[in-house]
């Protein structure tokens, strides 16, 4: 931690949130996940890298100036495409969005009015764009999801190992890191690449920004669970992409505190 004080909502009093707390408070909640990720890294992976980075801009976002708070990590949520899988602990969509509507009425009961959730598993992502409305609608928060990290698939090179732009689960990036964050979790003698390469030839169906969706079970792509590769991962790498996911995450919480839905304005710009 960078800041002279402790940015956790949770070890303040409940006297002390509602007098350290305005309408100008921002609080965080990290949503992770319990579920598969291949051979080599531990269930925990989506839950630990959530709570890692979003703690990080937290701190560097407070050292920034603002007044912004973070929650334990969401660490049950929606992991069915690893349903498959042993050691996968997952919420059906209705529950999870129930439990986050519940979250958003106990932040409502605050002073804060901005709720922000930083994902670090993909499979909440479009669960979380329809709780921001919802509890946008129900309770006048405020409310945004962003990614904890960046997702980016290994390109070859220095980039890590090819994957075809379908490195989305347990591979080169997440896998590095893992091994910035707690190398002792992460065996590498048992990574392997698992990469359907068939698909990254696609011009329109796949991950990573491609403009068609579609449904899929981390086990349609080979036993493994694994969609990308893990083989050339690094904790050099991991430490690089940690701090500029954490500094982009500070830039997107310092816009976040801007935010309004009112027209500025118009004038000269200053």
């Amino acid at each position: 931690m960078t800041g002279t004080a402790s940015r956790r909502l949770d070890e303040l009093s409940g006297t002390a949130v509602t007098e350290r707390l305005t309408e100008d408070s921002i609080i965080v909640l990290p949503t992770g996940a319990i579920e598969h990720h291949g051979p080599h890294l531990p269930l925990s992976t989506d839950a630990l890298l959530a709570g890692a980075l979003a703690g990080a801009a937290v701190d560097r976002a407070a050292d920034a100036g603002l007044d912004i708070w973070i929650l334990p990590t969401l660490t049950y949520t929606k992991s069915d495409e690893h349903h498959w899988a042993p050691g996968t602990v997952w919420l059906n969509w209705d529950t999870l969005m129930a439990t986050l509507v519940d979250i958003g009425r106990s932040i409502a009961a605050t002073p804060a009015r901005t709720l922000v959730f930083m994902n670090g598993h993909g499979g909440n992502g479009a669960l979380l764009q329809v709780a921001n409305r919802e509890l946008h609608r129900r309770f006048g928060l405020k409310t945004f999801t962003m990614p904890a990290g960046i997702q980016r698939a290994g390109a070859g090179g220095d980039a890590g190992a090819d994957e075809a732009g379908l490195g989305i689960h347990a591979g080169h990036g997440e896998t590095s890191l893992v091994l910035h964050v707690r190398p002792d979790l992460v065996d590498m003698t048992r990574a392997e690449r698992n990469v359907p390469e068939h698909i990254g030839a696609m011009e329109f169906i796949g991950f990573n920004n491609k403009p068609v969706s579609f449904g899929w079970l981390s086990n349609d792509f080979g036993a493994s669970g694994v969609i990308g590769d893990p083989t050339a991962a690094t904790a050099e790498a991991g430490a690089a992409l940690f701090e500029e996911s954490v500094a982009r995450s500070v830039d997107a919480l310092l816009e976040i505190s801007r935010f309004t839905f009112e027209v500025p304005p118009s004038g000269p710009t200053p």
